[in-house]
């Protein structure tokens, strides 16, 4: 019997699915081919409810948050793809801030601004969710989800719910424990410190002007592609070996920051990827520093 959508999640007829659908129009860069089955989950519950189809339909199962530091493949991606954006509460209990996976860092951070909590003012203009955030430990200006994170609710592959403390999250640079496990991240409680609003919201607005300044934010990009070179700064080598401007089709080394590659003109994941391996050659030709990519890859070409 040919699977479709009818007859696979027959039982959820509450949570929103879709077939076919081009994951171009949900990554910040414009750019990837189509999730065979494409889901919004609004609570743990459904997620768990999608994790049991997977399970005894063996299907491939990838899970996304806001697709902001993601390539996805032109190939697109096979079997089921959840998005996590609809479970996106916040909520404030005193020094702490709860956050679903699906909110945005962006939104997390206001809300404690308002709160006048402080510690996550370093995440103001970060584009992603909360859940990529805690999957990629991110971090901008100096600061990272490590060093605000107290735990982060999880559900297991196998269905089952899991609280990892900070410590247990074994975070590191642009690294997390639930890299290695696949747990699905539901929500994180970050542990802030009181604070005077006027002093969170001047360095705000202070971090968001700088990003502004230096990023690229007027084109679509994937944000920071490659991760750090320990004693080096990404931007600089590729500014040094004359890249910035460098094109192939759509894709271009951003001429504001070096560090980004922006979709000037109807990019593909394809014209992505071949300008990522060609700044790797070069720095690697010109410095012999491997740039590693800090920007997820994934899909199939």
């Amino acid at each position: 019997m040919k699977l479709t959508k009818n007859n696979l999640f027959s039982n959820y007829p509450e949570i929103k699915i879709l077939m076919n659908e081009p994951l171009s129009n949900y990554t910040y860069t414009k750019t990837g081919g189509p999730a065979d089955y494409l889901a919004f989950p609004k609570n743990s519950r459904e997620v768990q409810q999608l994790l049991k189809v997977v399970d005894e339909q063996k299907l491939p199962l990838t899970v996304l948050g806001n697709a902001s530091n993601l390539i996805v493949k032109d190939g697109g991606i096979r079997g089921l793809v959840i998005i996590l954006t609809d479970m996106k509460n916040i909520t404030v209990h005193e020094n702490e801030i709860v956050a679903q996976a699906g909110a945005g860092i962006i939104e997390t951070s206001e809300v404690a601004y308002e709160a006048s909590l402080t510690g996550l003012e370093f995440a103001a203009g970060i584009p992603g969710s909360i859940g990529g955030a805690i999957f990629m430990n991110a971090g901008a200006y100096g600061g990272e989800m490590s060093e605000v994170v107290k735990e982060v609710k999880v559900l297991t592959l196998a269905g089952e719910l899991k609280t990892y403390s900070n410590a247990e999250m074994n975070f590191s640079y642009r690294h997390s424990r639930v890299q290695e496990t696949q747990d699905i991240v539901l929500e994180a409680t970050y542990h802030l410190t009181p604070g005077e609003a006027t002093a969170i919201r001047a360095k705000m607005d202070e971090l968001n002007c700088l990003r502004a300044e230096k990023q690229p934010l007027e084109y679509p990009s994937c944000g920071s592609v490659f991760k750090r070179p320990e004693g080096y700064y990404t931007g600089k080598l590729i500014h040094d070996a004359g890249l910035q401007g460098f094109q192939i089709g759509g894709a271009q080394v951003s001429l504001k920051h070096a560090g980004f590659i922006v979709n000037v003109d109807q990019a593909t994941a394809t014209d992505y990827m071949q300008v990522i391996s060609h700044v790797q050659a070069v720095i690697l030709e010109k410095f012999a520093v491997q740039l590693e990519t800090e920007v997820r890859i994934i899909g199939e070409d």
